[in-house]
């Protein structure tokens, strides 16, 4: 990337013929070829809104892995003969800024999709006016359940597990651990938070057992610690405590509940349980928290012979060495940029926005070099849960101990 550039300006030209073992052979259209904005016979534009800077900037490295990706594709060969220009945008997690970026990307850039865009509140923000434009709004970097819509925003697919079907897992892994549990619940207040929280309290009360929540805490982005919240839940009582948090509040709230010495059981939402937001809050106090996975981790370990993070990881060394190898927050990037090239290739010669769409909802099968070997993507035109079976893990310390068999909502 020309050091005089800014990310905002960085069009990665990019080729889609990985390595075998990622995607498979380009597919040749023998039908006449149809653009829309963002396509020719030589480019393809898509677009994406991350947080570079402010406080979700520990997300930013989704753009640069992004980058990275496409550029290496660039410089092996092509998506059906095509370059692809690839606009990461910052929007420094900001609802309005977010609104910004995008109407820059769809009307100036002139995309022909976004996707990897992040955070629930920023992309709701955008949903509407990217669903009346008739722009893909694809892989999600939010589970919200609104973007299982297809009848009235069909443009917008999430790319994580739904938050609903992650929070029912969890409650129902309470429920039978913990049958009288006393929970202490601290979350993002906003839709994010919601999202978990409403489909964890239903489960409890329908399982009309003894558990019960007794206290709920919120904390907003813009807050620099979460140390109150997390004193007035160690007094109160709870020994279950659900961590609906992100980013640097994940990290906070691990490493206060340590301080405080409270030793409750802790549940964490998945797109918090990467090593680099571990590593920040100490390892050793994240010992025995309780989450859902669905996806492999980077770096030395369990997976580091795994040929997905192996190409994984020769790519971050190439063009990204000060990333740390097992930022598994890049690792996602990687496999969310390796899953939009699948979906462009498939398309073919009809590089139009409405077959962009249905390339996305039918990728049910496609296995992301990020998930676990027996996780696929389940998307149907009727149904966008990215996937619906999950599977309850432990952190030991050192990295997730991984139920043997996943489990459903």
């Amino acid at each position: 990337m020309n050091k005089k550039q800014t990310r905002r300006e960085f069009g990665a030209t990019v080729v889609a013929a990985a390595a075998a073992s990622i995607l498979p052979a380009p597919f040749v259209s023998a039908a006449e070829k149809k653009y829309d904005a963002g396509a020719s016979d030589t480019e393809i534009k898509i677009g994406q809104t991350v947080p570079h800077s402010g406080p979700g900037s520990i997300y930013g490295v989704l753009g640069r892995i992004g980058e990275a990706y496409f550029q290496s594709l660039n410089e092996k060969g092509g998506i059906n003969g095509r370059k692809v220009t690839f606009l990461t945008m910052d929007d420094g997690y900001s609802p309005p800024k977010c609104v910004e970026a995008t109407r820059r990307l769809v009307e100036q850039d002139e995309v022909l999709a976004l996707y990897g865009s992040l955070g629930t509140a920023p992309q709701t923000a955008v949903h509407k006016y990217l669903n009346s434009r008739g722009v893909p709004q694809l892989l999600l970097n939010t589970g919200a359940s609104k973007w299982n819509d297809p009848k009235n925003n069909k443009w917008t697919m999430a790319g994580l597990p739904l938050y609903p079907t992650e929070a029912r897992i969890l409650a129902k892994h309470v429920v039978a651990t913990r049958p009288n549990g006393k929970i202490g619940i601290l979350y993002q207040n906003d839709d994010f938070g919601r999202d978990f929280l409403g489909p964890f309290k239903k489960v409890l009360a329908d399982a009309g057992g003894t558990a019960q929540v007794i206290m709920e805490q919120t904390y907003d982005l813009t807050e620099p610690t979460v140390d109150s919240q997390l004193i007035n839940l160690s007094k109160s009582g709870a020994d279950v405590f659900y961590n609906i948090t992100t980013g640097k509040a994940t990290s906070q709230s691990i490493r206060k509940v340590a301080e405080l010495g409270w030793k409750p059981l802790q549940l964490l939402s998945a797109g918090s349980t990467g090593l680099s937001i571990l590593k920040a809050a100490g390892v050793e106090n994240a010992k025995d928290i309780v989450a859902i996975r669905y996806s492999k981790e980077a770096g030395p370990g369990r997976w580091e012979k795994d040929k997905d993070v192996m190409a994984f990881e020769a790519l971050r060394a190439k063009y990204l060495p000060t990333v740390d190898p097992d930022n598994t927050i890049a690792y996602a990037g990687y496999g969310q940029a390796v899953s939009m090239g699948e979906i462009l290739r498939r398309c073919g010669d009809d590089l139009t926005r409405a077959n962009v769409l249905k390339q996305a909802t039918t990728l049910a099968g496609f296995h992301s070099p990020f998930f676990l070997d027996d996780i696929n993507f389940s998307y149907t035109p009727d149904d966008y849960s990215p996937m619906k079976t999950l599977h309850i893990s432990i952190f030991d310390g050192k990295e997730w101990q991984i139920s043997e068999k996943a489990v459903s909502e």
